[in-house]
């Protein structure tokens, strides 16, 4: 179907991503497109796109690549093309298609709402926001004056976005009221966050709070201004650290007035560890997860972990709708990856870690780093070890902001009023602070 005519090309990415499929290897012949997307026409992309569509037996993909190559300026072609990228998560391949075809037919809100879907799943929200105000003439409030006030958001533009809320009519028609109702809630706990920290680009706690209602626990101490903005890349986790995350969460629940009566233990190794430590930590009885239990803390040391244990995605489900008195605590929620539900507090954010009580790095007798065997000892006694451990956080390298315990706390009992509302939506991105991502 793509001869070796279509594999001509001037692009050293191209060609190598011809190689890697030659060879079998998908995954590096797509990010090896990342790479080289926005550069290259959308038709010279599509044959090796359609290459791949095939192999992993994506007909839809396959087809609408199989049209591109042959018709590359036709806007159906470039349309049809962007919109299977989007649906098959290769939305970076999509957002030069669909660029291309309202440079030729401007103003169709068709194919701007599939360009802002990208933009979206990319994380590249000023971009769609952007793409959204220069047709406000022609769009609707729903979805589009709201999805300029998302975008606006998760963007860091607060000033844009309060503009437009303003203008913005509740819905009438009833699908999207939980969404009115979401981002009624982002704007107020913007208000909140704004009373004890800047809001600016580098405020990770307060943009965490702002777009998912998570108060973050922890900043990284190590390479602030060097790419991670307070979140780690990778982290092997320590007992001290599993300790300072729950004083963070005592002192989170003291600010905001809230008395549980229990910690609830998920079903999963590492959240019934962390839970038992918790329960001693706050001095409450330790019982088994029940969906639907009011005033309890529920513990979760990784939610993707949870979610991965045969009745984790039951569990997770449960937890999307916070029963009165209800807390969600994650230890370790991957920013990379979001999980399922978003956690009411979360010690810190990685892209990979390794628990206390798992495999940990060493040096092997040959001095290669190699994985050591798991804790295998009694969860109680691990828990006993957390709360015994030392919760000094590790010594900065002076990079980024001081994460005193003080400041934590004037953060707790400004946003006391806006916190535990609404449900537990999964986050739509990373929000407006970057990090550096790591394969």
């Amino acid at each position: 179907m793509f001869s070796r005519r279509n594999r001509r090309s001037k692009s050293p990415e191209l060609s190598k991503a011809w190689e890697c499929l030659e060879s079998g290897d998908i995954p590096a012949a797509i990010r090896l497109l990342r790479t080289a997307a926005e550069e290259l026409p959308p038709g010279e992309v599509a044959p090796v796109v359609g290459r791949a569509a095939k192999a992993v037996g994506f007909d839809d993909l396959e087809q609408a690549a199989v049209a591109l190559a042959a018709r590359p300026d036709h806007a159906q072609a470039l349309f049809d093309f962007g919109y299977a990228c989007v649906e098959r998560g290769l939305s970076f391949l999509a957002i030069p298609a669909l660029r291309e075809v309202l440079r030729t037919n401007p103003g169709r809100l068709t194919v701007v709402r599939e360009l802002v879907s990208a933009y979206e799943r990319e994380g590249r929200h000023r971009e769609a926001a952007g793409e959204l105000a220069r047709h406000e003439a022609e769009f609707t409030d729903w979805p589009d004056r709201y999805l300029l006030v998302f975008n606006a958001v998760m963007s860091g533009d607060l000033a844009l976005a309060r503009r437009q809320h303003a203008l913005l009519p509740d819905p009438e028609d009833a699908m999207w009221q939980p969404a009115r109702d979401r981002q009624n809630r982002m704007l107020e706990r913007a208000v909140a966050a704004q009373r004890c920290g800047p809001l600016d680009l580098s405020d990770l706690r307060g943009w965490q709070y702002v777009i998912g209602g998570t108060v973050l626990g922890t900043l990284s101490p190590f390479g602030f201004d060097a790419g991670m903005a307070g979140r780690y890349a990778f982290l092997q986790d320590t007992p001290g650290q599993c300790l300072r995350g729950l004083q963070r969460l005592r002192t989170l629940l003291t600010a905001a007035g809230v008395r549980p009566r229990s910690v609830s233990l998920l079903p999963d190794r590492g959240s019934r560890i962390l839970g038992l430590a918790a329960a001693e930590v706050l001095d409450l009885p330790a019982e088994p997860f029940v969906a639907g239990r009011e005033d309890t803390v529920v513990v979760a040391y990784d939610l993707n972990e949870l979610a991965r244990e045969d009745d984790g995605p039951e569990v997770i489900g449960q937890l999307f709708e916070r029963a009165d008195g209800q807390v969600l605590h994650e230890h370790a929620s991957c920013w990379t990856d979001a999980p399922a539900v978003t956690a009411d507090s979360v010690t810190l954010l990685h892209q990979s870690v390794l628990a206390p009580w798992g495999e940990q790095m060493r040096l092997g007798a040959d001095g290669d780093v190699e994985r050591g065997p798991a804790d295998d000892r009694p969860e109680a006694e691990i828990a006993d070890e957390i709360t015994r451990a030392d919760p000094a956080a590790d010594e900065s390298d002076g990079s980024g902001p001081a994460d005193h315990d003080e400041a934590f706390a004037a953060f707790a009992t400004a946003v006391r009023g806006t916190w535990l509302r609404g449900d537990r939506a999964r986050l739509p991105s990373a929000g407006p602070v970057a990090s550096s991502r790591f394969a």
